[in-house]
């Protein structure tokens, strides 16, 4: 009788129905860091600790990079951009953080400048679970790669040494265990936490999909940012050659205006860069690859055990496969 019943459930749609897999969108929210940001309220170019707040590039409701500078401070809310692609055997998660501007308080030596993007690329290899097993992850900080691997990982060294343990924490917006990254106050350069820390007032960030939470103060401890993804209709992504939000492909446009390198050594102008244009300099990985070809990233940065395709089954990058390989050609830009 069992089997008939059963067999008479399933034609009348009435089964268990099978488990759903999770989205991108869930795998995304799933491993994104919990984030230390630490925040300085001194200098008036500070603005009283916003100027270290995260935000969206297009936090003053327009898609003119040259008057972030000018805007800062009039909307922090609070989100973060990500991508995921992968292969039959890794999801590639990018996170980018976004600041209007990368500031100094003094004037000796160092340059800032309109608009910061720093980041952190996580690799996660599809184990048959729902959301697969983090192996490693390379943070990037102004021009420089910093790689990491949690507690359990057997991944290795490769062409790069590991350069310490990605811990990982808790939300108290979801059940997940997450990976903690945190970022310097001015310059924003991004490592796992506790290379950078807070010290003093600073602000944690918790992912969600669909929440956008501006800090209460330079020292909220509890505010939540809204993951949007890089290639959303008419997203980060979408608009890479509008020439008010972009100087060439992968860069931010910036100017001096606004007061950017009043009272310091200097202003840059078109510093600061999207994921596919982050570049180490001195690895074997070309610019924008740790985004648009991670694959080649990990199996360069790391000895991995198992199986690392470097196939993509899912990759929108690739369809601008031509112009990204000419973009690597430019000029370095120095964040």
């Amino acid at each position: 009788m069992v089997p008939l019943v059963a067999g008479a459930l399933i034609a009348a749609g009435l089964a268990t129905p099978a488990h759903a897999a999770p989205s991108r969108a869930e795998i995304a929210l799933r491993w994104a860091p919990v984030h230390y940001q630490d925040v300085d309220a001194t200098g008036s170019h500070a603005l009283g600790g916003k100027s270290d707040y995260i935000t969206r590039y297009d936090f003053d409701g327009n898609l003119n990079g040259r008057d972030n500078w000018d805007n800062t401070g009039t909307n922090t809310d609070a989100a973060v951009y990500y991508s995921v692609l992968e292969t039959s055997t890794h999801y590639y998660l990018t996170y980018l953080f976004f600041h209007p501007r990368d500031w100094i308080d003094h004037p000796f030596f160092e340059t800032e400048h309109e608009n910061d993007g720093e980041g952190v690329l996580e690799i996660v290899a599809k184990d048959g679970s729902d959301y697969g097993s983090l192996k490693a992850a390379v943070t990037v900080a102004h021009s420089d790669f910093f790689s990491y691997k949690p507690a359990g990982s057997d991944w290795a060294n490769g062409s790069e040494t590991i350069d310490g343990t990605l811990q990982l924490q808790s939300s108290p917006h979801d059940s997940f265990q997450h990976p903690v990254t945190a970022q310097e106050r001015g310059g924003h350069g991004l490592k796992a936490y506790p290379q950078y820390n807070i010290n003093g007032d600073g602000i944690v960030y918790y992912p969600s999909l669909s929440v956008s939470e501006s800090p209460s103060s330079t020292n909220d401890r509890d505010v939540r940012y809204r993951l949007i993804d890089v290639f959303a209709d008419g997203g980060l992504w979408a608009q890479r050659n509008t020439t008010s939000l972009f100087a060439s492909l992968g860069t931010f446009a910036g100017d001096n205006t606004g007061g950017c390198g009043t009272g310091t050594y200097a202003c840059g102008t078109n510093s600061a860069n999207a994921p596919w244009g982050w570049d180490d300099g001195n690895d074997a990985v070309a610019r924008g690859e740790i985004a648009t070809d991670p694959a080649k990233l990990a199996a360069s940065y790391f000895s991995a055990t198992g199986t690392l395709s470097r196939a993509y089954t899912h990759n929108p990058y690739s369809a601008a496969a031509a112009a990204l390989r000419a973009a690597q050609d430019q000029p370095p830009t120095i964040d």
